[in-house]
C-alpha cells in the first residue's frame, strides 16, 4: 500500500500550523487517521498532536547559543534544516511503517527553503523512496493578497516552490474567516484570476515603464499556462475544509488502492417492489 503526505509550506504567518490542526480535526470527524510532523525547529506552539517533532533532533535556540557557530535566527534555521537533511534516519524511525499512512509535514516559513536551497527537494526525494505520494500545499494569507501587486508576489512564490519541488501542488488562501464581506468579495477575482485584467490596476507600481515588459511577461506566463490557482480556506466552514481536502486527495490519488467493500447481503422481501418498479412509480407520481 502506498503512503501519503502533504508538505505544508508558505511564508511565516500564513497559517501552516493552524491548517495542520484543522485538517487533523476534520479527518478525526471523518474517521481518517492523519498524523502531523513538525519540521519547524523554531516553533514555539502548535495546537495539534505530533507524531514527530524536529526539535527533539535539533533546535534553533541551541544553534544560536553555540559560540562556535554564531548564527542568527535565519542562519540558525538553515543550519538546523541542513542537519535534518543529513539525518533522515531519525525521521524514518519516527514514522515507522503503518498501512495507509497519511502525514502532514508542517514546514518552516523561510522562503529560501523552497527556492534555491536543495533541502526540501531532498526531503521530497527521500519520502518518495519510502513510497510516499507527496503533494505540496502552499499557503498564503488572504489578508495579504487583496492588492494586485502583492498577489503577483504570492503567485511567484508559489510558482517557485512548484518548479523547485516538482510535485503536485495545491495553492490555498488561508484566513478567509478573518475577512469582512467587502474583502471577501474583492478576493474572489484572485482565486481564478485574469492576469491581464490585473494589469489595469490603478496602482502606480503596475504603471512603472521600467518593469512594464517584465510584469506583462509574468502575467502571461501565469495566465496562458494556468500555472497557479488558489482555493479559499475558511477554517470555520466544514464545506471549505472538505473541498480543500478533496483536491489534495485527488492529486495524490488517495483511496484509489483501497479494497472495495462488498455491500451486506439483505434478505429479499418477495412482496417488496423492485428497484425498477420504485423508479417508474416515482416517475408516474411526478
Amino acid at each position: 500500500m502506498p503512503r501519503y503526505a502533504q508538505l505544508v509550506m508558505g511564508p511565516a504567518g500564513s497559517g501552516k500550523s493552524t491548517y495542520c490542526s484543522t485538517i487533523q480535526q476534520q479527518c478525526e470527524v471523518l474517521n481518517r487517521s492523519v498524523h502531523v510532523v513538525n519540521l519547524d525547529p523554531a516553533a514555539e506552539y502548535f495546537a495539534y498532536s505530533v507524531l514527530a517533532d524536529i526539535r527533539e533532533l535539533i533546535q534553533v535556540d541551541d544553534v544560536m547559543e553555540d559560540d562556535s557557530l554564531r548564527f542568527g535566527p535565519n542562519g540558525g534555521l538553515i543550519y538546523c534544516m541542513e542537519y535534518f537533511a543529513n539525518n533522515f534516519d531519525w525521521l524514518a524511525d519516527c514514522l515507522g511503517h503503518m498501512e495507509d499512512d497519511y502525514i502532514l509535514f508542517d514546514c518552516p516559513g523561510q522562503i529560501e527553503l523552497y527556492t534555491h536551497l536543495p533541502i526540501m527537494k531532498q526531503l521530497v526525494d527521500q519520502l518518495q523512496q519510502w513510497e510516499f505520494r507527496v503533494c505540496g500545499v502552499f499557503l498564503v494569507d488572504s489578508q495579504f493578497m487583496v492588492e494586485s501587486f502583492k498577489f503577483v508576489s504570492g503567485v511567484m512564490a508559489a510558482l517557485s516552490a512548484m518548479v523547485s519541488l516538482e510535485i503536485p501542488q495545491v495553492n490555498i488562501m488561508t484566513k478567509m474567516d478573518l475577512l469582512n464581506k467587502k474583502a471577501k468579495k474583492e478576493i474572489e477575482r484572485y482565486l481564478d484570476p485574469d492576469m491581464y485584467s490585473l494589469m489595469q490596476d490603478s496602482s502606480d507600481i503596475w504603471k512603472s515603464k521600467k518593469f512594464k515588459k517584465l510584469t506583462k511577461a509574468i502575467c502571461g506566463l501565469v495566465d496562458d499556462y494556468s500555472m497557479v490557482r488558489f482555493l479559499p480556506f475558511d477554517r470555520s466552514d466544514d464545506e471549505s475544509i472538505s473541498i480543500t481536502l478533496q483536491h489534495i486527495d485527488f492529486s495524490i490519488q488517495y483511496g484509489e488502492d483501497f479494497e472495495v467493500k462488498e455491500p451486506k447481503e439483505q434478505e429479499e422481501d418477495p412482496d417488496a417492489p423492485s428497484m425498477g418498479d420504485q423508479f417508474f412509480q416515482g416517475a408516474s407520481a411526478n
